[in-house]
């Protein structure tokens, strides 16, 4: 069913409840609203409504969700939504139950983000930078290729989440401090620290930009014609794809996305705290900067294999060296 037509008066009161109370963001909304018309007119095929919905009725509505081809992923989107939309109303007292509770949700595991190499990252930058200190080129030319070496340098330094990064204000970055002051999901906010190469490309590209009057008029970081008023993830996608082909990269590898998981995981693999990484990338929760558990998997595997003194049976000059065995005579 389509987010366009009118919500049902119970899921209307929900959305605007969650709008006003967690500051949910119109994604967030519009992805609420789309579950909940599904589940609706689900329910409105079997005769029944919210209020009077059992748990049968909602695991029917899963069945046939599941028989639709919804992958794991959006069933338990869709499971999770409605389960919201039913602890809303049984808090509001519409209900006094919730058919949901002892619903499982489905089993899914979660994909092992691809993660770029630290020479495919710098490969990237590298090709990213060329020219920009070309005065000879065209100014939009010159602009533009500073905007995208500017964004790419920005996401690897501080793993922002793309919408975080796009909709940077334009006062973004100007303190003496290396920080960028971010509101995230929920309108949190959290500070990032970001390295001296991404401060110069910002540098840079304020200076371009500065030469532009419409864009001085913007309070964006990254404007553009859109009807956000910055620059749109799409544009930025296809931008980086150009990119990562003029570096020799496969494209199907290279994303904005994708950039933040090398920022995680290249942390990591250096030695960085899950706890630290969390909070630099945003997440509310450890469990979803437990994505990159591999990388400390592989990390520790490396630390036995090159660290502890019985790892290698085939280096007994290792074994010997162990405080408190005897060297064979």
């Amino acid at each position: 069913m389509s987010a366009r037509q009118p919500c049902p008066p119970l899921v209307a009161d929900f959305l605007e409840a969650i709008a006003a109370e967690r500051a949910a963001s119109r994604n967030t909304l519009e992805a609420y609203r789309r579950d909940l018309q599904d589940y609706s007119a689900f329910l409105a095929q079997r005769g029944v409504d919210a209020l009077k919905a059992s748990s049968d009725d909602a695991r029917a509505f899963l069945a046939h969700r599941s028989a639709a081809g919804l992958k794991a992923s959006s069933l338990a989107r869709q499971l999770s939504s409605v389960r919201e939309f039913h602890k809303h109303l049984f808090l509001e007292g519409r209900r006094t139950d919730d058919p949901t509770m002892a619903i499982e949700g489905p089993r899914r595991s979660r994909p092992i983000p691809k993660v770029l190499t630290v020479g495919q990252v710098e490969r990237l930058l590298i090709v990213a930078r060329e020219g920009l200190d070309g005065e000879e080129r065209p100014p939009a030319d010159r602009l533009k290729a500073a905007r995208l070496a500017c964004l790419v340098e920005l996401l690897y330094a501080s793993g922002l989440r793309v919408s975080e990064l796009l909709s940077l204000p334009k006062s973004a970055a100007r303190a003496r401090e290396p920080l960028i002051a971010v509101r995230g999901k929920g309108a949190k906010e959290r500070l990032v620290p970001i390295s001296e190469p991404a401060q110069a490309a910002i540098h840079l590209y304020r200076t371009l930009l500065a030469s532009h009057p419409r864009a001085a008029k913007s309070p964006w970081l990254f404007p553009a014609d859109s009807q956000s008023g910055h620059f749109t993830r799409q544009a930025f996608a296809r931008e980086l794809k150009t990119l990562a082909a003029a570096a020799g990269l496969a494209g199907s590898r290279i994303s904005p996305h994708g950039l933040r998981h090398a920022f995680a995981s290249h942390l990591l693999q250096n030695g960085a705290d899950l706890r630290v990484v969390q909070d630099l990338l945003g997440h509310a929760d450890i469990s979803t900067t437990q994505i990159y558990t591999h990388v400390l998997d592989e990390r520790a595997k490396a630390m036995v294999r090159d660290l502890h003194p019985l790892a290698d049976e085939q280096a007994p000059d290792r074994r010997d060296r162990q405080p408190g065995r005897t060297p064979p005579s």
